[in-house]
């Protein structure tokens, strides 16, 4: 029986780079790694209901 052939390495994934950006900012309480939704009026955490009104 033949020998099976080594598999090549896959790249890794980039996807991680469009949560690394400096452009989302991080919620104070549930700290990084969690960001805030971005509203018309208000900046939103879905985990601990952190909620920051915009100025106008």
């Amino acid at each position: 029986m033949p020998k099976k052939p080594k598999p090549k390495n896959k790249r890794p994934s980039q996807v991680w780079l469009k949560y690394s950006s400096g452009k989302k900012l991080t919620c104070p309480k549930c700290g990084p790694g969690m960001f805030l939704a971005n509203h018309s009026d208000r900046l939103y955490c879905g985990k601990c209901k952190y909620v920051e009104m915009k100025s106008k």
